[in-house]
């Protein structure tokens, strides 16, 4: 549990990355599963995630995250787009994947699936975009502990033109949103603000016991 409080304290948003170094594929496959064993809302991870290693990619990117250059100096660019447009067919999707991890056949899982439709496909259109948007922040929840374990700076960003990583990237094509982006990599040692101490409320302005 310390080593875990630890990992937290250590990690920051970082501001400046030092672009000379790359995470390996090793470190970046734990940070993948990481990211897919993420919890979400019925288990559907109604979201897809762009890994953005292409520096030429990451540079055409770069306007459309107000320059700012932890897109390009980091050592890869994780987006994480929710998808758009969702229905019967996606959880269709989940349910034949959960029977065939299951090695169970799919009407046992009808039940189920019937409660997800009848609970998901009356939501109006916005309401469903911003409840799948929301899936995206567990994901990247795991994404920032995770690299804190590798000692892997990742910093999460909104700041960004959604509409336009979306054009660069290619998501509309694919009924998918950017919602939010994280830059990964390592810190420079010129980056003044790993030097800060970590401004976080006290345990008695935060918690609420009742």
């Amino acid at each position: 549990m310390k080593t875990f409080l630890d990992k937290q304290n250590w990690r920051y948003a970082t501001k400046k990355f030092d672009g000379t170094k790359v995470i390996s594929e090793s470190d970046l496959d734990f940070l993948k599963e990481a990211v897919r064993l993420s919890a979400s809302s019925y288990g559907l991870q109604l979201y897809k995630v762009i890994i953005v290693e292409n520096q030429e990619l990451k540079a055409q990117l770069l306007p459309a995250a107000y320059g700012q250059t932890q897109i390009t100096d980091a050592s890869h660019l994780f987006v994480f787009a929710s998808q758009t447009n969702i229905g019967n067919t996606e959880i269709d999707a989940y349910l034949k994947n959960a029977s065939e991890i299951r090695e169970l056949p799919i009407e046992a899982l009808s039940g189920y699936g019937d409660f997800m439709k009848g609970t998901i496909n009356p939501m109006p259109e916005d309401v469903k975009n911003i409840w799948t948007a929301k899936q995206t922040y567990l994901a990247l929840g795991n994404l920032l502990n995770a690299a804190a374990e590798l000692n892997i700076d990742a910093t999460p960003m909104e700041g960004f033109n959604a509409a336009q990583f979306n054009e660069i990237l290619g998501l509309d094509k694919l009924n998918l949103n950017a919602v939010v982006i994280a830059p990964v990599g390592y810190r420079h040692e010129e980056d003044a603000t790993q030097h800060h101490k970590k401004v976080r409320k006290s345990n008695k302005d935060l918690f609420i016991t009742l």
